[in-house]
């Protein structure tokens, strides 16, 4: 069972495992400053992602956490994605680790009838660039975002995606 991915919803007695996890991959391996006060939200991910209609998953491998991608519900039948992070050794369409993180939030979304998803991301990230963009997301400029958008300090760049314009997932 090692090597079976598998993605579920996770809960607070997760919280120091997801803070290492993205923190090395903010600060390590993408020399960002931002550090845990800028992102309290990971300190209580229960109320600031599953309540209101929300969701937090990890990905795993066995028992091991190698990924992360969570949901803020804004209403108006819209969300935004937050917390998209895979170690760099689990990336890749070998096993599809954020493919499949993603694929579990827009099912998510559809059984919720959320159709507009909002992103906020940094400029560095590249490579989440092009993957979101392979999956269907547009950039839209930060004057254009909802006004119930939850803008991030460190944000400098940002995707939607409308899923009443996609074909059935």
């Amino acid at each position: 069972m090692e090597n079976t991915l598998t993605i579920k919803p996770i809960y607070n007695d997760y919280c120091d495992k997801i803070i290492d996890l993205i923190l090395s991959i903010q600060q390590k391996e993408f020399g960002l400053t931002i550090t845990i006060n800028q992102q309290l939200d990971l300190l209580d991910v229960e109320a600031n992602y599953h309540q209101g209609g929300g969701n937090f998953w990890g990905a795993f491998l066995g028992d091991k956490l190698i990924g992360t991608i969570a949901l803020i519900n804004c209403g108006h039948n819209s969300a935004c994605i937050r917390k998209m992070f895979v170690k760099k050794e689990y990336r890749g369409k070998e096993l599809g680790t954020a493919q499949q993180l993603l694929n579990t939030l827009l099912q998510y979304c559809s059984e919720k009838e959320i159709t507009a998803i909002y992103l906020g991301t940094v400029h560095q990230l590249k490579a989440a660039h092009r993957f979101y963009e392979r999956n269907s997301f547009t950039p839209i400029a930060a004057a254009d975002l909802p006004p119930y958008f939850p803008l991030m300090i460190t944000d400098n760049m940002f995707y939607q995606l409308h899923l009443d314009k996609q074909t059935a997932l």
